[in-house]
């Protein structure tokens, strides 16, 4: 892996990160306003009821980077895919011309001699 691959993986890893900390941050934010507007709640349960709401969301926000990144990579190896077929395409046609070109310069040539 060259550097440029490294600094992508890194970028994409770092990106995954903030992500997830922005999901949780914000998971966090809503499960205090659900615990604090509930007033028969010991502080042992309202821990319980963060803390098993704060693994859940742990839980979908690793589901859906995990979804996002399997998404991403089918659409590049699809995106692979056809860009082979192109190039593959191209050099045909190019080596078709070529070989075109070729015959008709020594038909020229045979005839103007």
């Amino acid at each position: 892996m060259d550097a440029r691959e490294e600094a992508a993986r890194g970028l994409t890893d770092i990106e995954t990160f903030l992500y997830r900390e922005a999901h949780l941050h914000a998971a966090h934010q809503r499960v205090a306003d659900f615990v604090s507007r509930e007033p028969g709640l010991t502080p042992a349960q309202r821990t319980h009821i963060e803390r098993w709401y704060l693994d859940e969301q742990t839980y979908v926000a690793r589901m859906v980077t995990d979804h996002i990144a399997d998404s991403i990579s089918a659409v590049h190896a699809q995106h692979r895919v056809r860009l082979g077929r192109w190039l593959r395409g191209t050099m045909a046609a190019m080596t078709l011309i070529t070989f075109v070109m070729a015959a008709l310069c020594v038909v020229i040539v045979a005839t103007v001699s």
